[in-house]
């Protein structure tokens, strides 16, 4: 078994897989926080490994960034590998001024500028949500972990260095708490499937000033959000 993209073989993988964009991040998670992690994928240096966290069985896996990468390896893990759940675990930017850096948004479903959406649809535009188990789970997970949380729209978005500075006010008046670049395709692709996913996102930057944190923060430090993700995994 295997794909072009995931070298593991069946059994592999565990039926829920947390999903970081950065693989350093994933490699972060299973030698913190899982017991026995076994590394199933090194394919472009998109790692993955499956390990226990409080006796279930986890696997954590890099998506890359943008929706076409995230696109990419959670339809193989979806339709492939016989995984139920992905749980992306990121970064995104606030486009609010009480969701503070560091903050943790649980994020209820994702707009975007992208045209992923119209491969389903001939007409209109599909709206992309989180499975509602998991948005329940995770804020009790973050109220019982005493983590500042948010629950809202997001933003996945296919630019970074965008042309229009002030394209962020129309998506922070329409109460859109913050910007990223994976979760709509993750949630499209969980719908066409059948199957779960959840967005958890530690605010790395904001758009009102506040001062961002490091790419080795952003490594290494998000460890609150990892928690809830391990915790309703």
């Amino acid at each position: 078994m295997g794909t072009p993209h995931n070298e593991a073989r069946e059994g592999q993988i565990a039926k829920t897989v947390l999903m970081p964009g950065d693989p350093l991040r994933a490699k972060f998670i299973a030698e913190t926080f899982l017991e026995n992690p076994v590394q199933f994928n090194t394919v472009r240096n998109m790692f993955g490994y499956t390990g226990t966290y409080k006796g279930k069985q986890v696997s954590v896996m890099g998506s890359g960034m943008g929706m076409p990468s995230i696109g990419i390896y959670s339809y193989e893990l979806f339709n492939f590998y016989g995984v139920e759940t992905i749980i992306r675990i990121g970064s995104c930017g606030s486009y609010q001024p009480d969701v503070h850096v560091r903050d943790v948004i649980i994020a209820q479903a994702a707009s975007t500028d992208s045209s992923w959406g119209t491969q389903y649809v001939s007409r209109g535009t599909l709206s992309a949500c989180a499975s509602y188990e998991l948005i329940e789970k995770a804020v009790d997970a973050a109220k019982k972990l005493n983590v500042p949380y948010h629950v809202g729209p997001i933003c996945s978005n296919d630019v970074f260095y965008g042309v229009d500075g002030d394209a962020w006010k129309k998506w922070a008046k329409m109460g859109h708490l913050g910007v990223e670049m994976e979760s709509y395709a993750l949630f499209c692709n969980a719908a066409y499937l059948g199957k779960k996913a959840a967005c958890l996102l530690t605010v790395s930057d904001s758009f009102w000033g506040e001062p961002e944190t490091t790419a080795e923060e952003r490594q290494n430090s998000f460890t609150q959000m990892m928690e809830i993700a391990l915790e309703i995994a």
